[in-house]
């Protein structure tokens, strides 16, 4: 804790709030403020745990920054925390040490085996600039496109955003090879038909496999894809079901 605080404390109001045993898991991912190291720096004026609910505020309301209710910290001190943080790595560590705890907790391996990447494109507001935006012409959406990997209970393991012209097949080569760096274990990728062609590259790029599902010829619209094989294989060994 940061005895230099002098801001009052805010009361909590709104349902993105972190809850005291949220933070409790959440306040020791935290790097420790820079007035406690060695380098030193200046004392923060607002509990982390304000600055912590501002940015879930933010991303379960979907306002902007400006928009920040006045209840919070400045919305410059708040984007100023973010913006270190996800620079400097902090997010993603929170995000991969919730992921394997909810692992453990669910009696899984802490580190995925197996994991799933899909894409999705989304229509972007005219402010957003045409150097950050394009056009997909699979699904007719001029905007951006968002890449995911999750494991196999569908918890993120990484996004990149990207125009929405850029195909999936390039952008998983560029987002596979750092996933597969930070996760040695992982060794088996499912994906849809728009990633063919990569299962040569993957293996003797990263040692790493993977599987196409096809969409059956008949398939009209949405509809989960069957993974056969990987049911086949859960069938054999059950134990690749807890991966």
């Amino acid at each position: 804790m940061n005895a230099t605080i002098t801001a009052l404390p805010r009361r909590r109001r709104y349902p993105s709030d972190t809850t005291d045993a949220e933070w409790d898991l959440l306040e020791p991912l935290l790097p420790p403020p820079a007035s406690t190291t060695p380098a030193g720096g200046h004392p923060e004026a607002h509990p982390r745990r304000e600055i912590v609910d501002a940015i879930r505020y933010l991303v379960d309301n979907g306002c902007k920054w400006r928009a920040l209710p006045s209840d919070f910290p400045p919305f410059q001190t708040v984007y100023g925390f973010f913006a270190r943080w996800a620079k400097n790595g902090v997010l993603a560590h929170i995000r991969d040490q919730l992921r394997r705890r909810i692992r453990v907790d669910a009696g899984r391996c802490p580190r995925p085996v197996t994991a799933i990447i899909d894409s999705q494109s989304v229509k972007a507001a005219e402010t957003v600039s045409k150097q950050t935006r394009g056009f997909d012409g699979a699904k007719l959406i001029n905007g951006r496109k968002r890449h995911v990997i999750v494991d196999t209970r569908g918890l993120l393991m990484t996004v990149k955003v990207t125009p929405a012209d850029v195909t999936d097949r390039d952008a998983a080569r560029e987002i596979l090879p750092e996933l597969r760096r930070l996760n040695p274990e992982l060794t088996l990728m499912w994906a849809d038909n728009a990633y063919t062609g990569l299962a040569d590259w993957a293996r003797n790029e990263l040692d790493l496999t993977f599987k196409v599902v096809k969409k059956p010829p008949n398939q009209v619209g949405f509809k989960v894809l069957p993974r056969l094989l990987w049911n086949l294989i859960c069938q054999v060994c059950p134990a690749m079901a807890d991966r």
